[in-house]
């Protein structure tokens, strides 16, 4: 369907994209956080093993009218790259153009970045209709690294970024720093404070995955192994073996409050389109 440039220069348009965005992005991290509560306790069949994006994305194809399920997934997470490719370029939160203000622009864009490789996973899935590739993408890219030169200092660079990606969240979610999402939202107190505690639990949780994310990788690149990186199934096979299935557990759970809070974000949140109309970093 084609958009008029007016249509897509209208205001509205941009809370649309990000309430099916957070949407999709709910239901990614509430069935991540189910599937690794449920390998803690070896309930339903379920591993660490399940828990990667391939995975994830296949038992949603299986389930009754998976192929439709999974589309609307695709859409989903297409709208959420969108919105936030339109933050960082639109600057549509007023986050200037002075240095912290570009940093914080770059990290919308990284984070649409990372949805789209989930979408376009979700895509190829689609279109193999039920033949999934469960290769570890993140060892595929570390190796893809570590033969080039100066490998080595590229994957620990790597493995910096998202330990602080890591280091963010958790501090965000301690520092109540999300609570501008849920600010105005009108619902009673006890509701409110149970937000704000998913919120918490949830981009702690959340931080906690990408740290291990980041020091798997920091492995690989120490001991020049691209087997020793991984993505979430490895992150928590690593937690589950070092610490068992009660702090597996906590942490599934936590993911799944993150899903929850993603939710209520796309419902009750005020999405900033004043300055959709002025395009550009400059």
């Amino acid at each position: 369907m084609n958009l008029s440039k007016q249509q897509m220069s209208s205001p509205k348009f941009i809370p649309v994209l990000a309430r099916a965005g957070l949407t999709a992005k709910g239901i990614v991290y509430c069935l991540m956080g189910a599937v690794a509560f449920m390998a803690a306790f070896r309930l339903g069949g379920q591993s660490e093993s399940n828990t990667n994006k391939n995975s994830l994305l296949s038992l949603i194809q299986h389930q009754v009218a998976g192929q439709l399920l999974l589309a609307l997934l695709i859409v989903g997470l297409l709208c959420y790259c969108i919105w936030r490719t339109v933050q960082c370029f639109t600057d549509t939160e007023k986050k200037g153009t002075n240095t912290k203000g570009l940093v914080v622009r770059s990290r919308y864009l990284l984070s649409g970045l990372v949805y789209f490789s989930f979408a376009v996973a979700a895509i190829k899935l689609l279109l193999r209709n039920g033949d999934s590739d469960n290769g570890d993408s993140n060892q595929k890219f570390i190796a893809e690294l570590l033969s080039k030169p100066f490998g080595q200092y590229l994957v620990g660079l790597a493995a910096a970024v998202i330990a602080a990606v890591g280091i963010y969240q958790i501090v965000y979610g301690v520092r109540g720093k999300y609570k501008k999402h849920v600010s105005g939202l009108g619902l009673q107190s006890r509701r409110g404070a149970y937000l704000i505690k998913a919120g918490t639990i949830g981009y702690i949780a959340r931080g906690i995955v990408w740290l291990i994310i980041a020091w798997l990788m920091l492995k690989a690149a120490i001991y020049t192994n691209s087997k020793a990186a991984g993505d979430t199934n490895e992150a928590f096979s690593f937690l589950h073996a070092s610490y068992g299935s009660l702090v597996t557990g906590a942490l599934g759970l936590g993911l799944v409050l993150y899903g929850v809070f993603s939710f209520i974000r796309a419902r009750f949140e005020r999405f900033n389109t004043n300055n959709f109309r002025r395009p550009g970093l400059q």
